[in-house]
Protein backbone atom coordinates (compact mmCIF):
# COMPACT_ATOMS: atom_id res chain seq x y z
CA UNK A 1 0.00 0.00 0.00
CA UNK A 2 2.99 2.14 0.20
CA UNK A 3 3.55 1.88 -3.08
CA UNK A 4 0.55 3.80 -3.91
CA UNK A 5 0.82 7.51 -3.07
CA UNK A 6 -2.62 9.37 -2.00
CA UNK A 7 -3.52 11.77 -4.56
CA UNK A 8 -4.54 15.12 -3.44
CA UNK A 9 -6.08 16.75 -5.61
CA UNK A 10 -5.52 20.57 -4.65
CA UNK A 11 -8.42 23.92 -5.58
CA UNK A 12 -7.00 25.77 -8.79
CA UNK A 13 -6.76 28.92 -7.32
CA UNK A 14 -9.40 31.15 -8.50
CA UNK A 15 -7.53 34.97 -9.01
CA UNK A 16 -5.17 33.63 -12.14
CA UNK A 17 -8.03 31.54 -13.80
CA UNK A 18 -10.59 34.45 -13.13
CA UNK A 19 -7.46 36.70 -14.33
CA UNK A 20 -7.28 34.27 -17.80
CA UNK A 21 -10.74 34.36 -18.33
CA UNK A 22 -10.86 38.16 -18.44
CA UNK A 23 -7.86 38.44 -20.80
CA UNK A 24 -9.48 35.88 -23.73
CA UNK A 25 -12.76 37.26 -23.46
CA UNK A 26 -11.11 40.73 -24.09
CA UNK A 27 -8.91 39.34 -26.39
CA UNK A 28 -11.57 38.04 -28.68
CA UNK A 29 -13.97 41.29 -27.95
CA UNK A 30 -11.02 43.29 -29.38
CA UNK A 31 -10.86 40.86 -32.51
CA UNK A 32 -14.09 41.26 -33.89
CA UNK A 33 -14.28 44.86 -33.77
CA UNK A 34 -11.49 44.62 -36.29
CA UNK A 35 -12.99 43.02 -38.64
CA UNK A 36 -16.43 44.71 -38.55
CA UNK A 37 -14.42 48.34 -38.48
CA UNK A 38 -12.09 46.86 -41.99
CA UNK A 39 -15.60 46.12 -43.48
CA UNK A 40 -16.79 49.26 -43.18
CA UNK A 41 -13.74 50.94 -44.30
CA UNK A 42 -13.96 48.63 -47.05
CA UNK A 43 -16.93 50.13 -48.20
CA UNK A 44 -16.61 54.42 -48.70
CA UNK A 45 -20.38 54.99 -47.52
CA UNK A 46 -20.52 55.87 -51.13
CA UNK A 47 -21.62 51.92 -52.06
CA UNK A 48 -23.67 49.79 -49.40
CA UNK A 49 -22.33 46.68 -47.85
CA UNK A 50 -25.34 44.84 -49.78
CA UNK A 51 -24.22 46.15 -52.93
CA UNK A 52 -20.42 44.85 -52.54
CA UNK A 53 -21.91 41.75 -51.33
CA UNK A 54 -24.01 40.86 -54.01
CA UNK A 55 -20.83 40.84 -55.99
CA UNK A 56 -18.79 39.19 -53.68
CA UNK A 57 -21.25 36.70 -53.33
CA UNK A 58 -20.24 35.52 -57.34
CA UNK A 59 -17.25 34.84 -56.39
CA UNK A 60 -14.53 32.71 -54.21
CA UNK A 61 -12.08 33.25 -51.86
CA UNK A 62 -8.39 33.62 -53.02
CA UNK A 63 -7.35 31.97 -49.90
CA UNK A 64 -9.51 29.78 -48.70
CA UNK A 65 -10.83 26.92 -50.89
CA UNK A 66 -14.44 27.25 -51.51
CA UNK A 67 -15.73 29.86 -49.60
CA UNK A 68 -17.10 32.51 -51.02
CA UNK A 69 -15.85 35.81 -51.12
CA UNK A 70 -19.11 37.06 -48.46
CA UNK A 71 -18.32 35.30 -45.97
CA UNK A 72 -14.58 35.18 -45.68
CA UNK A 73 -12.61 37.79 -43.38
CA UNK A 74 -9.53 37.18 -44.50
CA UNK A 75 -7.17 40.24 -45.18
CA UNK A 76 -7.08 39.33 -49.09
CA UNK A 77 -10.93 39.19 -49.04
CA UNK A 78 -11.38 42.48 -47.07
CA UNK A 79 -8.94 44.11 -49.90
CA UNK A 80 -10.89 42.33 -52.67
CA UNK A 81 -14.31 43.85 -51.77
CA UNK A 82 -11.86 47.38 -51.12
CA UNK A 83 -11.74 46.63 -54.87
CA UNK A 84 -14.99 45.87 -56.02
CA UNK A 85 -16.31 49.07 -53.59
CA UNK A 86 -13.95 50.87 -55.74
CA UNK A 87 -15.21 49.47 -59.21
CA UNK A 88 -18.95 50.09 -57.94
CA UNK A 89 -17.75 53.78 -57.02
CA UNK A 90 -16.60 54.38 -60.38
CA UNK A 91 -19.72 53.39 -61.83
CA UNK A 92 -18.78 49.37 -63.39
CA UNK A 93 -21.58 46.67 -63.66
CA UNK A 94 -21.21 43.78 -61.03
CA UNK A 95 -21.10 41.60 -64.42
CA UNK A 96 -18.18 43.88 -65.36
CA UNK A 97 -16.37 43.23 -62.03
CA UNK A 98 -16.47 39.67 -62.22
CA UNK A 99 -14.93 39.67 -65.37
CA UNK A 100 -12.50 41.84 -64.50
CA UNK A 101 -11.90 39.40 -61.73
CA UNK A 102 -12.02 36.44 -63.54
CA UNK A 103 -9.89 37.63 -66.59
CA UNK A 104 -6.60 38.83 -63.19
CA UNK A 105 -7.45 35.56 -61.47
CA UNK A 106 -8.89 32.98 -63.34
CA UNK A 107 -12.09 30.78 -63.58
CA UNK A 108 -11.39 29.27 -60.24
CA UNK A 109 -12.94 32.79 -58.29
CA UNK A 110 -16.38 32.85 -60.21
CA UNK A 111 -19.06 31.42 -58.45
CA UNK A 112 -20.53 30.30 -61.60
CA UNK A 113 -18.94 29.40 -64.80
CA UNK A 114 -18.54 32.24 -67.25
CA UNK A 115 -17.95 30.66 -70.89
CA UNK A 116 -21.90 29.95 -72.03
CA UNK A 117 -20.80 26.20 -72.87
CA UNK A 118 -20.01 25.61 -69.44
CA UNK A 119 -22.67 27.48 -67.53
CA UNK A 120 -25.23 25.40 -70.29
CA UNK A 121 -23.78 22.76 -69.13
CA UNK A 122 -23.40 23.01 -65.52
CA UNK A 123 -27.48 23.81 -65.85
CA UNK A 124 -28.27 21.09 -68.12
CA UNK A 125 -26.25 18.23 -65.66
CA UNK A 126 -28.18 17.82 -63.40
CA UNK A 127 -31.55 17.64 -65.23
CA UNK A 128 -29.75 15.15 -67.66
CA UNK A 129 -28.82 12.80 -65.04
CA UNK A 130 -31.86 12.59 -63.22
CA UNK A 131 -33.96 11.76 -66.44
CA UNK A 132 -31.70 9.18 -66.99
CA UNK A 133 -32.34 7.76 -63.61
CA UNK A 134 -36.06 8.11 -64.15
CA UNK A 135 -35.28 6.16 -67.41
CA UNK A 136 -34.28 3.79 -65.59
CA UNK A 137 -36.10 3.10 -62.96
CA UNK A 138 -39.49 3.01 -64.88
CA UNK A 139 -37.80 0.09 -67.38
CA UNK A 140 -36.44 -1.40 -64.42
CA UNK A 141 -40.06 -1.14 -62.25
CA UNK A 142 -42.14 -2.37 -66.23
CA UNK A 143 -40.11 -5.55 -66.06
CA UNK A 144 -40.51 -6.46 -62.68
CA UNK A 145 -44.09 -5.77 -63.75
CA UNK A 146 -43.95 -8.09 -66.80
CA UNK A 147 -42.36 -10.79 -64.48
CA UNK A 148 -44.88 -10.65 -61.73
CA UNK A 149 -48.10 -10.96 -64.31
CA UNK A 150 -46.07 -14.23 -65.77
CA UNK A 151 -48.11 -17.18 -64.44
CA UNK A 152 -46.41 -20.23 -62.56
CA UNK A 153 -47.78 -22.20 -65.00
CA UNK A 154 -46.22 -20.63 -67.86
CA UNK A 155 -43.18 -20.68 -65.83
CA UNK A 156 -42.92 -24.52 -64.75
CA UNK A 157 -44.03 -25.23 -68.46
CA UNK A 158 -40.89 -24.01 -69.83
CA UNK A 159 -38.96 -26.46 -67.29
CA UNK A 160 -40.68 -29.60 -68.05
CA UNK A 161 -38.60 -32.14 -68.90
CA UNK A 162 -40.83 -34.07 -71.16
CA UNK A 163 -39.95 -30.62 -73.56
CA UNK A 164 -36.45 -31.97 -74.12
CA UNK A 165 -35.46 -35.45 -76.27
CA UNK A 166 -32.46 -35.72 -74.10
CA UNK A 167 -33.91 -35.67 -71.30
CA UNK A 168 -37.24 -37.96 -72.54
CA UNK A 169 -34.67 -40.85 -73.71
CA UNK A 170 -33.08 -40.79 -69.82
CA UNK A 171 -35.97 -40.80 -68.51
CA UNK A 172 -37.48 -44.04 -70.97
CA UNK A 173 -34.06 -45.47 -69.65
CA UNK A 174 -34.49 -44.75 -65.83
CA UNK A 175 -38.20 -46.20 -66.38
CA UNK A 176 -37.02 -49.41 -67.77
CA UNK A 177 -34.35 -50.00 -65.06
CA UNK A 178 -36.90 -49.37 -62.84
CA UNK A 179 -39.11 -52.32 -64.15
CA UNK A 180 -36.55 -54.55 -63.76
Amino acid sequence: MNSLRRISLRPIPFRPVLALIVILFFLRTLNVPMRVCAQDAAIDGVISYDEVNAVAKELYCPVCPNELLSDCQTQACIQWKTEISDQLAVGQSPQQIIDSFVRRYGDRVAHVPQDPFLRALSLVTPFAVALVALIIGARTFLRWGRLARRSPIAADAKHDISANPIDNDYRARLERDLEN
